[in-house]
């Protein structure tokens, strides 16, 4: 779920919608929350009740209570997709009592140990910070490392370093973390994240189940499985333009400033698109954009478990976003960056797709179309309503089981 910054959370209150039985299966049942289904034990839960939900790439701190749980020590404390009893689980359901924590009145809060109230439709719900739940792909808590500490964020930036055993063994200290910061704390000066663009992070149907009520015609998308890669260019003084080449949360103001990857796959991908040629190119034809932003996906060799069966890496534009009129309509987009400047962009699978009315019948859609990139089973679809303003993704469960 996201935030209103729009940063997803991975922990955060939740109301149980309802509980239903699975065949064959007299131990456990299904919960449902929003549009999602939990594998739980028979009579953990019923409906109306609040509990704490655990999203999918979590990883659980190995602290109590998660610690006494012997089948999350098993998973080595990650949440992931499952098929379970027959049944697709996504996620982790646990209830309040679990924190020795109490509800309030009429279900519609808990208050936990520091007397802090969680309401159900609040951001104070969130929990991700306060129970220290991160993301189980190294990749995902280098990119997407907003409010990590400052101590894990000085790792990162010297990442060979720090994976060598004495700064490892410094690392797990409170004591050798503010010794080591002392010497290694300091940040390079760098570009800051530019002001005029939003970070991607598509809201997932099953957290909008009512998204689906919303009949007028959407734009599929194919969602690849890569790493988020923005460039964005703005009108400087002096007829001087400012570029940026960015990660989901990284400016790479240097060629040598550190990556997740190998080598600086956001940099390659300006390079090889000629991206920053093309900008300078948009502003100057249109000489009322302040700015031009595009966002997409960096996948292939080396980004993913999925690399497509290609030997390099590319690149797909999912947003074309200018100061002037916002984010394009996904086929405005494609006319204008494919055709016009040969950059890619994500492949249509329909442009006017009407959604189903459960999220069943629209996994259903999302499995039965293969990647248009390699014909193999694909992630998932993307869809945005044909003015490109609303958007969300589904993303095939058995993708995520083959895959994650």
């Amino acid at each position: 779920m996201l935030n209103k910054d729009n940063q997803r959370e991975l922990a955060y209150v939740v109301l149980v919608d309802d509980i239903t039985s699975i065949e064959g299966y007299d131990r456990v049942e299904l919960a449902h929350v929003s549009g999602w289904t939990i594998v739980v034990g028979k009579g953990e839960f019923k409906k109306g009740d609040l509990a704490i939900y655990f999203e999918i790439d979590s990883k659980l701190p190995e602290v109590k209570p998660f610690i006494d749980m012997e089948f999350l020590a098993k998973k080595k404390f990650k949440v992931k997709t499952q098929k379970m009893c027959k049944s697709i689980s996504q996620g982790l359901l646990m209830s309040v009592n679990n924190f020795g924590w109490t509800l309030t009145p009429g279900n519609e809060a808990i208050i936990d140990d520091t007397n802090t109230i969680h309401f159900l439709n609040d951001e104070s719900r969130f929990l991700t910070k306060k129970l220290g739940v991160t993301y189980y792909i190294k990749e995902d808590n280098f990119r997407k490392s907003k409010g990590v500490d400052k101590y894990v964020k000085m790792a990162q930036r010297h990442k060979k370093l720090f994976s060598k055993q004495p700064y490892k063994w410094l690392m797990q200290r409170k004591w050798g973390k503010e010794f080591l910061f002392i010497f290694y704390g300091k940040k390079k000066d760098s570009l800051k994240w530019p002001d005029w663009v939003k970070k991607t992070d598509e809201e997932r149907v099953e957290n909008i189940p009512w998204i689906l009520t919303d009949k007028e015609p959407w734009i599929a998308t194919e969602k690849i499985d890569g790493t988020s890669t923005t460039f964005t260019m703005k009108r400087g003084k002096r007829d001087k333009f400012e570029f940026y080449v960015c990660s989901r949360n990284v400016v790479f103001d240097k060629p040598d400033k550190p990556c997740f990857y190998h080598s600086n796959v956001y940099l390659e991908m300006a390079e090889k698109y000629n991206i920053e040629a093309h900008m300078k190119d948009m502003l100057g034809v249109h000489p009322d954009w302040e700015w031009v932003t595009i966002q997409g996906e960096t996948y292939g060799a080396g980004i993913q478990l999925n690399d497509y069966d290609l030997k390099d890496k590319e690149f797909r534009a999912f947003n074309l976003i200018t100061s002037k009129d916002g984010r394009w309509n996904t086929i405005e987009m494609y006319k204008f960056l494919h055709n016009g400047y040969n950059i890619p962009c994500v492949p249509i699978i329909n442009k006017e797709c009407i959604l189903p009315d459960t999220i069943e019948e629209l996994r259903k859609y999302v499995h039965s179309e293969v990647s248009t990139i390699n014909g193999k089973l694909k992630e998932g679809i993307v869809f945005r309503d044909l003015f490109g303003k609303k958007s969300f993704k589904c993303v095939d469960p058995e993708y995520l089981i083959k895959y994650h």
